[in-house]
């Protein structure tokens, strides 16, 4: 049986076949939820508006509970915001909710601000249905996409690899597990992103020099080359912004990184 915030978000949709293209899988895998998988709880929110909250309480309720006890620095609830808007936008085309929270972000007289700015101009003239097909063909395509955003890959030229097997051990140390009936591998930008978002709002216990680490191991060696891929890819539009701003965010991080090394 599903549960509530599963069973809004498939009538948000229009139905299961429609929220799995949403996201970007096959009908077969909606079909056997019974609640949103962890791991693709950004991208429904994402595709229906449905809050994370209202998905998976047993996740979100209680943990934000907890972050907001601890009182986190601004600099990291910062952190974290950006991280869940990058694992957002990968995880799938965003809904419109979305597009319309992206229109409304400040700029800035700084890269990263400017990056910002030309995200939200473009959230301004976006049309959802172009947007699907653009995140169809840089991300899924009929064979591949244009940009394929797993670690793997970028770092073996293939996918399901060693970099892959030291991603799931290392999650496995805090206690992150793969979600049931997932079949899309740990190591893409998504996920990533949004294990430092936990990191950073403090969801995943992890001390500044474990987050260091992570990053310097799973994402520095390799997801800033693919922002970068995305930024000229030929069938991004709304997407070649995002691909700055991810550049752009990850340089501060690994400066901020190294800084604070």
């Amino acid at each position: 049986m599903r549960d509530p915030g599963l069973t809004r978000a498939i009538d948000k949709a229009g139905g299961v076949a429609e929220l799995a293209r949403k996201i970007g899988i096959a009908q077969p895998s909606v079909s056997t939820w019974n609640r949103v998988p962890a791991q693709r709880v950004i991208a429904v929110e994402a595709a229906t508006g449905v809050s994370r909250r209202e998905l998976r309480p047993d996740l979100y309720e209680e943990s934000e509970g907890n972050v907001a006890n601890q009182a986190i620095d601004p600099v990291d609830a910062g952190r974290a915001h950006q991280y869940l808007l990058l694992a957002s936008l990968l995880s799938a085309p965003p809904s419109k909710k979305l597009l319309g929270a992206i229109a409304k972000l400040d700029g800035d007289d700084t890269p990263l601000g400017r990056a910002h700015a030309a995200l939200a101009a473009a959230a301004q003239d976006a049309v959802a249905s172009a947007i699907e097909r653009e995140y169809f063909d840089l991300f899924i395509g009929v064979g591949r996409g244009e940009v394929l955003p797993y670690a793997s890959y970028y770092l073996t030229g293939f996918l399901h690899e060693r970099p892959l097997a030291r991603l799931r051990g290392d999650l496995a140390e805090f206690g992150i597990e793969r979600a049931e009936n997932n079949p899309e591998p740990e190591d893409n930008a998504a996920t990533l992103c949004e294990i430092m978002a936990g990191f950073a709002d403090g969801r995943f216990a992890a001390s500044d020099d474990q987050q260091r680490k992570f990053f310097e191991k799973h994402i520095a060696p390799w997801m800033g080359r693919m922002f970068a891929d995305l930024e000229k890819a030929e069938a991004a539009k709304f997407y070649r912004p995002v691909g700055s701003l991810g550049r752009l965010f990850l340089e501060i991080e690994a400066e901020a990184f190294k800084f604070a090394n």
